[in-house]
């Protein structure tokens, strides 16, 4: 939502700067993403000027030479190309010295030898339109040098507000105005639809049938003798920096009134409605539907239509039909003004990949009585700038269910606003608040009782939404850090949850950033990520209301959202990415609900550390780069644990396992993960290189954690260090050759590690030798060289079991 300033001070008007306006509005709940300017830098050097004389350019056709009153003794001659440029109009002229709105500062030239002193403007120069035809033609009443900023908005900065789902009621000017007024205490001006100069009662030459009760409210009127044209300046000034682009005074006034009271608004030309009647309907198979964009789409029953005699001729809601719009020769506006269901007109903006402002504000639910209001400044509009006759009466047609017209009123207890904030807030700055935000506000014995105003309906229903409106507005950075009355309460996380935290603490010790990816995932993900048909991950839950095409599935695996945070980086240059990311996932169960597995992924992509003066050429990330995080994740969680051959099918075959860990308890090993390196294949989908990752079921792994850890005694007795070299086939895995000898050697085997690798032609094709270092070691006594050699001699026929054979 763009907020011109200048509007905006039109109805509330703080004495704030831009940057302090918005801190304000911040620390209100009202998020400000930027501050921009629109229009010119500054407007010296801008003034109005009259045209005395309009020559040939003497070696160009399409230039002429003019002379003009700027107020001054002397005629200032400008040279301009505009085919409207001629003696006795009045115009805006940029002098020398002036700065266009892309920057640009304008300086005394010459154009095909003639001197030019500036340059008379075109509305589109100077951001107040898009019609590049010619230059402006202003009132030929005013005075010659006048400033332009006196006659015509030449800046603005705007506000470009997040305004959140809950909150249409700040689609709009004047209710960004109310908060405000609310978080200033600036006076707020009367409401723009106070003045109406239409009426009640019923409207002749228009019927409207509505059988859907997903429009609660059609209303509309009839204006005749509409005299179709350009808007005035000031209208297409602040519909071009609130980011509407100007088309027609008819059209312009609807859209300056739904970015004023946020209620969107539809013209149709009435001789073109069919049978002078309206139907609003579900739609049918079949129905067809040409909108305002020139695109043709096929309609279905889960969509509204409005239709004529001849068919469906706008879809409610979202866009007008092109075959009853407004255009150069329309006498005969109807005005309608409707609300609509908002998740229908999300669902069908979403199918039809058409996505409006219109659409956008019905969507997130407005109040029925937001219609008459919208309907009442537009009909003053179209009078004023139209010179149209509004007909008798209005038409005012509800669903067949009708609409909700009542205000509930909830009781606000004074004993009831500090037991949630943690802090006092009297009863008369509460009723200050609510009063300032529109509520209806009346004494009671305990508190107050508060009446709830249409425009809030669906946001505040109870007692705790009052509080939060007091409280935000009275400034939450003054609440101080408070823990809720609760008997029994403690302020201790429970032990999954203090591991979940070491788990996450570790992977950001070893130079991870944890990253916090989307709950929910594209269809397409399962078929980029190569899953067979009978792949588990494949049974995502579709999302009934999806925010995009994009959000259209409950993810039930972290690998999606990793490899979007890794390619945005790296196509924004930065090629070194290491993150991690913990978080549950949804796979379908037999219950309603999905189960939610806590699970914990890692990627790393680039040099697994930074350049240095030593070593100019880090390592990239790997299988075993992956592996040694992984093995520092879960030895700090004191988890049993051993990788074997995998083959996920998004991972590199032969660069891929499956990571299984030993039950605290005792029992199988359970398979909890995967690492490996992504499949060449799958990278490059994501625009990526080696690429090297890991997943977990962290809730499965926090079950394996042992108890805690007791304190044993580091033995003062020598330890006894062995190396041997084994030869084996090179399909054994060394974890399982590490396994054996640690099986083997019996509780005197203190470490086993391997600490080389060799293939070559002494050993042969297909075999490798392991070299491994033994450490025997005994807590009571100094090991005998018998009981060492009688360990070692098992562990080197275990190794034999396993088609191994020791080299000299």
């Amino acid at each position: 939502m763009k907020v011109p300033l200048s509007w905006l001070h039109e109805h509330c008007h703080p004495d704030l700067s831009a940057p302090e306006l918005a801190r304000r509005l911040a620390l209100t709940g009202t998020e400000v993403e930027r501050i921009a300017h629109h229009g010119v830098p500054s407007p010296d050097n801008f003034v109005v000027a009259k045209v005395l004389a309009a020559e040939q350019h003497p070696d160009a056709d399409r230039l002429r030479v003019t002379q003009l009153d700027v107020g001054e003794d002397e005629p200032l001659q400008v040279v301009c190309g505009a085919p409207n440029a001629r003696a006795g109009i009045t115009v805006a002229l940029a002098r020398p010295g002036a700065r266009l709105p892309d920057g640009t500062k304008l300086k005394k030239a010459k154009l095909r030898g003639v001197v030019s002193n500036g340059m008379i403007l075109g509305e589109s120069e100077i951001d107040l339109g898009v019609d590049h035809s010619g230059i402006m033609e202003l009132d030929g009443d005013l005075i010659a040098g006048t400033p332009l900023a006196n006659v015509l908005p030449l800046e603005t900065d705007v506000l470009e507000l997040e305004i959140t789902p809950n909150r249409p009621d700040c689609l709009g000017v004047y209710g960004v105005a109310r908060e405000v007024h609310a978080a200033t205490g600036a006076p707020l001006g009367p409401a723009p639809w106070e003045q109406d100069p239409g009426t009640a009662g019923p409207l002749d030459g228009i019927s409207v049938t509505v059988e859907t009760d997903r429009c609660p409210r059609f209303t509309a009127r009839i204006f005749e003798d509409v005299r179709i044209g350009p808007s005035p300046e000031w209208l297409k000034a602040r519909l071009m920096a609130a980011g509407q682009r100007p088309i027609s005074n008819v059209v312009d006034i609807t859209n300056y009134v739904m970015l004023l009271c946020g209620q969107p608004l539809h013209a149709f030309d009435l001789d073109r409605v069919a049978g002078g009647a309206l139907t609003v309907r579900d739609g049918r198979d079949g129905d067809v539907l040409e909108t305002l964009d020139g695109e043709t789409r096929r309609l279905d029953p889960d969509m509204v239509v409005i239709c004529d005699a001849d068919g469906p001729t706008s879809l409610a809601g979202v866009m007008g039909g092109a075959r009853s719009e407004v255009h150069d020769g329309t006498t005969r506006v109807l005005l309608e003004s409707a609300t609509w269901d908002g998740p229908n007109i999300q669902r069908t903006s979403t199918r039809l990949g058409l996505r409006s402002e219109a659409s956008g504000r019905f969507e997130k639910g407005l109040a029925p009585e937001q219609t008459v209001e919208a309907l009442a400044v537009a009909t003053r509009l179209l009078v004023e700038l139209c010179g149209a006759t509004v007909r008798e009466g209005t038409l005012d047609v509800a669903g067949p269910s009708g609409w909700d017209a009542t205000h509930q009123t909830i009781r606000l207890r004074d004993a009831r606003v500090p037991a949630l904030l943690g802090a006092e807030i009297p009863r008369a700055r509460s009723a200050e608040i609510l009063t300032a935000l529109g509520f209806g506000v009346a004494d009671a014995a305990d508190g107050l009782d508060v009446t709830v105003p249409h425009f809030r309906r669906n946001d505040v229903t109870r007692e705790a939404d009052l509080i939060e409106e007091v409280a935000r507005i009275d400034g939450v950075d003054k609440l101080p850090a408070t823990l809720p009355l609760r008997r029994g309460a403690a302020g201790r996380l429970t032990p999954s949850q203090l591991l979940r935290r070491t788990a996450a603490d570790t992977l950001a010790g070893a130079g991870l950033h944890e990253v916090i990816g989307w709950s929910w995932s594209a269809p397409d993900l399962a078929d980029r990520l190569r899953l067979p048909a009978n792949d588990p991950l494949r049974g995502a839950i579709a999302v009934d209301n999806p925010m995009s095409a994009e959000h259209g599935l409950l993810r039930t695996t972290l690998l999606g959202g990793l490899l979007d945070v890794a390619r945005r980086n790296v196509t924004h240059g930065v090629a070194d990415v290491a993150i991690f990311e913990s978080g549950a996932v949804f796979l379908p169960s037999d219950d309603e609900l999905p189960r939610e597995p806590h699970m914990l992924g890692a990627l790393l992509t680039g040099a697994v550390r930074r350049p240095t003066w030593t070593e100019s050429q880090p390592p990239q990330a790997d299988f075993f780069a992956a592996k040694g995080v992984l093995a520092h994740l879960l030895d700090t969680l004191r988890v049993t644990w051993r990788v074997e051959p995998g083959a996920e099918p998004f991972l590199h075959p032969g660069r891929s396992a499956q990571v299984l860990v030993s039950p605290a308890g005792g029992g199988d090993e359970v398979v909890v993960g995967w690492l490996g390196e992504l499949h060449p294949s799958v990278a490059a989908d994501w625009d990526l290189e080696r690429t090297a990752l890991f997943m977990l079921d962290l809730d499965v792994v926090i079950a394996a954690v042992p108890g805690p850890a007791v304190y044993a005694d580091y033995t003062s007795f020598p330890e006894v260090r062995q190396d041997l070299a084994v030869v084996l086939d090179d399909t054994v895995p060394a974890a399982e050759v590490v396994r054996v000898v640690r099986d083997a050697g019996g509780p005197l085997l203190a470490d086993v590690e391997v600490f080389d690798v060799y293939r070559g032609a002494q050993v042969g094709d297909g075999k490798v030798s392991l070299a491994l270092r033994l450490a025997f070691r005994s807590p009571e006594r100094t090991l005998t060289d018998e009981e060492v050699a009688q360990r070692r001699g098992a562990i080197e026929e275990a190794l034999s079991g396993l088609g191994g054979s020791l080299r000299a």
